[in-house]
Formats: structure tokens, sequence, C-alpha cells
């Protein structure tokens, strides 16, 4: 499949309201912000706040020299770009950041991944802050980075790697082996030769890990838009963030009984919460010496973390000893984020708002601030194959949102012949104006007899209905291209019945229109929109 020249793109805004499986909490915090408001630091849609919320971060100086030279090192190492670095120069100097971050999963990840990076650079291009894409290494479950889906025609192809590691242990840590080579030919002979596919092969090579293959693929691929990548697994940064692993250990039963009760808030609001705690939290986790990554429990007075036993002091100790065995869970993670970094916003999807909404429990026990959640870019992007047959059908992008047999009926039901369709018209107009014509002299003989007129109506409309989804089946299953095309729709704009930026990989657009079409996303994303954006891509 060759590479398509790199496109020029433009947009559509999609209400989340339309958008599938949209939680209440999201649908709230985005349009009745007064409904959520006490779980928040920010509104999500206020403009221009910078300045006010740049002058309540408190970031020592000697930690600003400390961070800015360990991302130094791991950019360098990643073969980070000229802006990248210029933008390290300038957190050193004193600018603020905007946040992002994602699991290093396989050959870059979800598509998501990628507007991630680019919504964190349209917002620190606005505040002039250094965009910062936190690379979520210390994960362990590597189920969730360990496959990537790549449409291929009217399917999905889904590549996996079996690579030999501990189960439970750091992601970021697990070694790539000679079946990534393979892997990687596979996709080359998709779509043959390309920059994209060389940076990719360099990038993903026997003795990297997926932690450093990741970094070292988006250091290339973001080189343009200078975003700064780090790795939390790296012992410096472990080290300067020991208080707060500390600070969370000491506190752990104060903090337990907030995010508990905070959980039946939310609750009462008629919301979940996103992780449900119980008595025995805490919001660490111990890397044990076989390399497991286990959660730290609290068992009366003892701490526990797999097979080990700990007493208070000795796990306060073991925190200040030797912190690089420690990590937050989700709902500290931010807040280690924060005390690393001068954090002016994190930009997240839905899941990561509603983390916030319990997060903001843990910022007021043991931060100096909250740090606002801001939703990032969302976007489906249509090729402009899929295009034409959306406008071939006469289908929005909504139109696609239903399970895969249901589209083929929608789309035969269009290309129905026309002394079909128009008979079906016929029949339905007549069928209303029947309705319409006995409604009023039933009502006057007996208006007992207008529900029962109302309710053989009913049975009226859903058999015709049923006898036009007939006709279309027969359509569907006598004319094959009309299923091709169905299926094609499905499986590039709502495949697995998911949205696109969470199913397709990033890399599928990357080797479709090369690395140039990062800007150009960039580019069509700063529309203003807040919900979901349609981006085509026209070649």
């Amino acid at each position: 499949m060759p590479m398509v020249e790199s496109p020029n793109l433009e947009s559509q805004c999609v209400s989340f309201a339309s958008i599938p499986h949209t939680s209440r909490l999201f649908e709230d915090y985005l349009h009745h912000f007064d409904r959520v408001q006490q779980f928040f630091a920010r509104p999500p849609l206020k403009q221009d706040w910078w300045q006010d919320e740049i002058s309540r971060i408190q970031y020592p100086a000697d930690r600003r020299a400390r961070v800015a030279d360990i991302l130094e090192k791991q950019n360098r190492d990643f073969g980070a770009g000229e802006k990248a670095f210029a933008n390290i120069q300038r957190l050193r100097d004193g600018a603020p950041a905007v946040v992002t971050g994602q699991q290093v999963g396989l050959f870059g990840g979800p598509l998501y991944c990628l507007l991630k990076a680019v919504s964190a650079t349209i917002y620190a291009e606005k505040a002039s802050a250094v965009p910062v894409f936190w690379l979520a290494t210390e994960d362990h479950d590597f189920d969730e980075i360990s496959s990537i889906n790549v449409p291929e025609g009217d399917h999905l192809k889904k590549f996996s790697l079996n690579v030999q590691h501990v189960e439970g242990a750091p992601v970021g840590n697990i070694v790539l082996g000679d079946e990534t080579t393979a892997a990687i030919q596979q996709i080359q002979a998709i779509f043959g030769q390309s920059e994209v596919s060389a940076v990719l092969a360099a990038a993903y090579r026997k003795g990297e890990t997926f932690g450093t293959a990741f970094g070292k693929f988006y250091a290339r691929i973001f080189a343009e838009l200078g975003i700064v990548l780090l790795n939390p697994l790296d012992p410096a940064l472990h080290h300067i963030a020991a208080p707060l692993y500390r600070a969370a250990l000491e506190q752990a039963e104060p903090l337990t009984s907030a995010l508990i009760a905070r959980g039946q808030e939310l609750e009462k609001g008629g919301y979940h919460a996103q992780v449900n705690v119980t008595e025995s939290h805490t919001l660490c986790f111990y890397v044990d010496p076989h390399g497991v990554r286990t959660p730290i429990r609290r068992d009366g007075e003892a701490y526990v973390a797999g097979h080990e036993r700990f007493s208070a002091s000795d796990i306060l100790s073991e925190a200040e000893r030797c912190p690089e065995r420690f990590s937050a869970n989700v709902l500290l993670r931010p807040v280690v984020q924060d005390y690393l970094l001068p954090t002016l916003l994190y930009l997240g999807g839905p899941a990561e708002v509603a983390y916030f909404a319990q997060i903001e429990t843990v910022y007021r026990s043991i931060a100096s601030r909250v740090t606002p959640i801001l939703p990032r870019v969302f976007a489906t992007l249509v090729e402009a194959r899929q295009a034409k047959l959306l406008q071939r059908y006469g289908l929005t992008l909504t139109d696609i949102f239903v399970p895969a047999e249901k589209l083929r009926e929608e789309v035969a039901t269009r290309a129905l012949p026309n002394s079909i369709m128009k008979s079906f018209d016929f029949a339905t107009e007549h069928l209303e104006q029947g309705i319409a014509a006995i409604h009023e002299p039933l009502e006057k003989l007996d208006r007992t007899l207008v529900d029962a007129a109302q309710n053989a109506a009913s049975k009226m409309r859903y058999q015709l209905q049923a006898l036009r989804d007939k006709a279309a089946r027969a359509e569907a299953r006598k004319n094959t291209e009309l299923q091709r095309h169905a299926d094609e729709l499905s499986t590039l704009l709502f495949p697995n019945k998911e949205l696109q930026e969470r199913e397709v990989g990033a890399l599928y657009f990357l080797l479709r229109y090369g690395v140039g079409v990062v800007s150009k996303i960039k580019d069509a994303a700063q529309t203003g929109c807040a919900e979901h954006q349609v981006i085509f891509l026209q070649s």
C-alpha cells in the first residue's frame, strides 16, 4: 500500500451527545459544569486563564534544574530534535508545562497518542508553556500495550508481540526480541518502504524496551512539535519524588477516607467512581525483588506488598532509601507528575477526567495546588475514499456508530432502486394520511378509540419499516459491493464498535500520509471545537 502525499485537512464538529459510550460525568463536565464543579479545579471551556494559574504554581528552582538535566539526557537518548531541546531550555529558564501522557503501546499505540501530543502542543503554544508527554512506562498491564490494529482493506489486521517477560513487571522495562523485526517486515510488506517505516524499524529493534522504543519512535515523529518526552522509570526522578511517596504512605488512612467519601459524593450525584477505593488502599505500588509491581495495602498497623510485609517505620525508611522501588497508582500519578514538573494543566480524555474527579481530594491533601484537567483533542480521521462513500450513501459519521450488520442494512436501504424507494415512500405517505383521516372521526365517536387507533398505527408503521428492512437485507445479500463498502466504513470509522482513535494505530495514518500529517492534524484541530472532531484527509 503506497504512501499518500501529506494531505490538506478540513474538519467538522460533532457533539459528544452523539458519540457512543460518552459517560454522564464527562457530558456534564463539558456542558453542565455547575453540576460537577465541586470535583474539579477549573471549568473546561473557560478561556485565557493562563496567567492566573501560572502564578499559583510552586516549583523550587533546584528541582527545576535537576528535572531539566534529566529531561535533557532522556531526550538526547531518544534522539529528539532541536525544538524539544529548545523547550527543555525554556523549562529550565522558568516556563510552565502542559502535560499529557499515555501507555507505551506497541509501534506507537492508538491514534489518540498522536492526538494527545497534538493537544499538548496546541495548549502549550496558547499559554507560552512547554508541552510534555509522560510515557506511562511504570504501568504493568502488558496485554494493554502489546498489540496494535492496522486497517487493511475492509478489516483490521492485529499485530501482537508475545515477548518473554515477568508477569506484573513495569512494561517500560520489557525487552523486545526477534519477533519485533518480523512484525515490522510484515508492516513494510503492506505499506512499502518509507521514511516512517524506517523510523519504526530504527526505534523498535531487538534489545530496545517498550519504553525506549516508544520514546525513540515519537522523538522523531514529533520532532516538529517540540514535545518533550519524560520516562518516569528513571531512578533519578524517583529520588526527586521520594518525599511524595513518603507523604502518600504516611497519610494513607486520611487519604483513603477522603477518597471513599469522594466516591460516595460521586455516586450521590448519579456518577460512578473510576477507581473503587477500600479501607486497605494506599496510593503506592512496590516493585519486589523479582521485578513485580504490586499494590501496597494496609493491614492494621502494617503495610503489605505481595509477600513483603513492613512496619510503618520500615516502609517509610524503604521509600527514602530506595524510592526507585516505589511508584504511584492512577490516583497519585498526576500529583507525582506535578511534583516533578511545573504543570499548568493536564490534558486527557473522558476516563482521565473521571479520575481527576477523585484525584482532586489527593491534590488538596498533599499538593500545593489542584492542577486543572482540560479535554484533549478528540477526532476521527476520514480518508478521501471513506469520505466518498459517506457522500455516495448520504451518511454522516454518527450514522456509522451502529453495529456492522445494521450499517450494511442502512447502506443497502439507501442503495435500493428508486422504484422501490418511491414505493415505500408512497406507502408511508398514504399510511400517515389514512391514520390522520380517521383520528378526528374516532375521537368524536368515542375518545377511548383514540388509543386503540394510535396502537394500530404504531403496528402498521412497524410492519412497513420491517418490510423495508427485509428489502434492504435482500439487496445487501445480492450486492456484495454494498457489503464491502459498509464493512470498510465500519472498520475505518467505528472499528470493533469503538471510536477510531481508540482502536486504530496512529502508525496507520503515519505510514499512509507521512510525518507531515502530524502538523496537518494540529492545524486542522485548532478550530475551537471542544467536542469530537471529524477531520477529513484530502489527498
